[in-house]
């Protein structure tokens, strides 16, 4: 794959939030440790793993609403940060290419203000409109694209539901006409009849306005049908990476595999005769997480070496990457 593909890359990515102590007893919540993967132009890279395995750490840290502890981001060529060069850019420009759309609807939306102030923000912090009426006619037309009208331009968000809600962030987020959006669990505090109109919407824009995502979810089901690639996280790590559905049919990794047998199977012969692999005990903490590899305490295949030292991420196949010893 050449690199001219390339829109955004991260390497050895890490982010360790300060837990307490002083000195040499100082402790750290290791949320990222070690992530490298990119992201080509106009593809869709899914990012699952159970709750507190990082993946929104990984979003954030990426578009740097938090600052890297260390690694090195790269965006269409340009390094925009890099910890051992020392090198930080000013993100303003960047933050017209780059969006999120937040997890909870609820919480992201300023509730003082009207739908068509959320929407307008960023057309006003990035003077983007030259009057009152060509900002009146872009708002419109982003509420349309995303299935709303102008008569919600006026009213607040506590008028709407959460699917309603969810649209607007994310009409917000295409206000600055990003390349690249970050969807934190976009779908997850909805209802499940709202979550395939929301993700079927995702694609649409992404055909329409040729834009690149990291879609973040702890739902395989819904990743695998949005995605081009899956990268599968735990405790801050990343275990394996591939084609969706390469992943899907071959995983390789034990907890890859244990999430797999959990979609549920809408035919009662294929479920019945599906294997549920339950994972034993509970996801260790990130604030003490294990030596060597990070889900041997809960692998049923983990070895003495396991203990001993950590798997780095390996070529398998073609684009199939995985971090086992038993490989």
């Amino acid at each position: 794959m050449s690199d001219t593909k390339k829109l955004v890359e991260i390497k050895h990515l890490q982010q360790y939030f300060p837990a307490g102590g002083r000195g040499k007893n100082r402790r750290f919540v290791q949320a990222v440790d070690d992530v490298s993967f990119f992201i080509n132009k106009g593809e869709t890279l899914g990012l699952v793993g159970e709750s507190g395995c990082g993946k929104t750490t990984v979003g954030r840290t990426l578009l740097r609403l938090y600052e890297p502890t260390d690694g090195k981001i790269i965006y269409d060529g340009e390094t925009i940060f890099d910890k051992e060069e020392k090198i930080a850019v000013n993100m303003l420009p960047y933050r017209r290419k780059m969006q999120m759309v937040f997890q909870d609807p609820y919480a992201s939306l300023d509730p003082r203000m009207t739908i068509g102030d959320i929407v307008g923000e960023p057309i006003d912090i990035h003077n983007l409109a030259s009057s009152k009426q060509e900002r009146r006619g872009r708002i419109i037309s982003l509420l349309e694209k995303v299935g709303l009208n102008s008569e919600h331009a006026n009213r607040y968000p506590h008028e709407f539901s959460g699917g309603q809600r969810q649209r607007v962030g994310i009409a917000r987020a295409l206000a600055v006409d990003p390349e690249f959006i970050v969807c934190d669990e976009p779908v997850s505090a909805l209802d499940v009849s709202i979550q395939a109109q929301v993700v079927n919407m995702f694609e649409d824009l992404q055909s329409d306005l040729g834009l690149t995502y990291l879609f973040i979810a702890h739902d395989l089901s819904v990743v695998k049908h949005i995605s081009n690639r899956i990268g599968v996280m735990y405790l801050g790590k990343l275990v394996e990476l591939a084609d969706s559905r390469e992943l899907i049919s071959h995983s390789m990794h034990p907890y890859t595999k244990s999430l797999i047998s959990a979609i549920p199977e809408a035919d009662p012969k294929a479920a019945r005769a599906s294997h549920r692999i339950t994972l034993q005990g509970d996801v260790p903490s990130p604030l003490n997480p294990p030596s060597g590899c990070r889900f041997r305490t809960r692998c049923p295949y983990a070895t003495e070496k396991c203990a001993q030292e950590s798997p780095s991420l390996k070529e398998v196949s073609a684009g199939h990457w995985a971090a086992c010893h038993l490989l």
